[in-house]
C-alpha cells in the first residue's frame, strides 16, 4: 500500500508498450565483431600503421575555436614541395594529401613541413617484391626489425597554458582599470575633433595677404602662458556689491539708450525755439 502524501500510482500500459522498447542485447557480440574486423584490417593493410596515412596539424575555424589544433584532411601542395616529397609519391607512402588547402601563415607550414622530414626519417618502406629492391626502398636489415605500428602515431602536442604568479604592488592596487578605460574610450573619440583644431591652430599661425603668406615670429599660440590667479581679501564693498542688479541696470540702460539720446535732442531743438 503507497504511503505519504504521494500520487496513487495509475500507471496507463494499454499500448503494447514492450514493442517500442529498444533493447541492446547485441552489445558483447558487436564488440567481438568489430575487434575481429580490426585484426582482419591489420592483416590486409600489412606493413601500413591501422591508423592510417598522416594528417597535418591545422587550426580549428571561427573565432571561438581557432587557438586549438586538430588533425587536417591531409597536407598541401606547398607543404610537400617544402619537404622535397612528390604529390604524387606522398599517397603511396602513407602521407594524405589535400589539394584544395591552403597555407595562411609561415608557423603552420613550417610545423607540418617538419612533421613530414619527422615521418620521413622515421619512415620503413617495403618494396612491391620480396626480392626486387628499388630506389627509396629500406635495406633488408631495417625491413627485417620493422613492426606494424598499432593505434596512433605521432599524435598533435597541446601546449598547456602556464600560469605566472607575480606579487601585488602598491602601483597595481592604485591603477584603476575603469577610469582608464574611460580615459582611454574618450580620447579615441575626441581623436578627430582634436586633430582638426591642431590643424586649424597651425593654420592660424600663418597670414594670408594677396596670395603670399608672412609668418609671424612674436605670436606662439602652442606657447600660452596660463592665467595666474591672485587671491585678495573680501572687503565689506565687494560683500555690499549687487552683481544681478548691476547687470539688470546695465543691460536696461543699453536698451534705452536710444530713446534717451532721441529725447535729449528734442529737448535741445526745443530750447532753440
Amino acid at each position: 500500500m503507497a504511503k505519504h502524501n504521494n500520487v496513487v500510482p495509475n500507471g496507463h500500459f494499454k499500448k503494447h508498450w514492450q514493442n517500442y522498447v529498444k533493447t541492446w542485447f547485441n552489445q558483447p557480440a558487436r564488440k567481438t565483431r568489430r575487434r575481429i574486423a580490426r585484426q582482419k584490417k591489420a592483416v590486409k593493410i600489412f606493413p601500413r600503421p591501422t591508423a592510417g596515412p598522416l594528417r597535418p596539424v591545422v587550426h580549428c575555424p571561427t573565432q571561438k575555436y581557432n587557438m586549438k589544433k586538430r588533425a587536417g584532411r591531409g597536407f598541401s601542395l606547398e607543404e610537400l614541395k617544402a619537404a622535397k616529397i612528390p604529390k604524387k609519391l606522398a599517397p603511396t607512402i602513407g602521407i594524405a594529401v589535400d589539394h584544395r588547402r591552403r597555407n595562411r601563415s609561415l608557423e603552420s607550414l613550417q610545423e607540418n613541413v617538419q612533421r613530414l622530414l619527422t615521418y620521413k626519417a622515421k619512415l620503413v618502406v617495403f618494396p612491391r617484391r620480396a626480392r626486387k629492391f628499388k630506389a627509396g626502398d629500406s635495406v633488408p636489415e631495417v625491413l627485417a626489425t620493422a613492426t606494424q605500428v598499432h593505434g596512433s602515431y605521432m599524435p598533435i602536442e597541446r601546449e598547456k597554458p602556464t600560469v605566472e604568479l607575480v606579487k601585488v604592488t602598491d602601483e597595481m592596487k592604485a591603477f584603476k582599470a575603469y577610469d582608464k578605460l574611460r580615459l582611454e574610450r574618450m580620447n579615441q573619440r575626441h581623436f578627430g575633433a582634436r586633430l582638426k583644431r591642431a590643424a586649424e591652430a597651425e593654420k592660424d599661425e600663418k597670414k594670408y595677404i594677396g596670395g603670399s603668406v608672412y609668418q609671424f615670429e612674436d605670436i606662439n599660440l602652442k606657447g600660452r602662458e596660463k592665467p595666474t590667479l591672485e587671491l585678495v581679501k573680501v572687503t565689506d564693498e565687494m560683500k555690499a556689491f549687487k552683481a544681478y542688479d548691476k547687470l539688470r541696470l546695465e543691460r536696461m540702460n543699453q536698451r534705452h539708450f536710444g530713446a534717451r539720446l532721441k529725447r535729449a535732442a528734442e529737448a535741445e531743438k526745443d530750447e532753440k525755439k
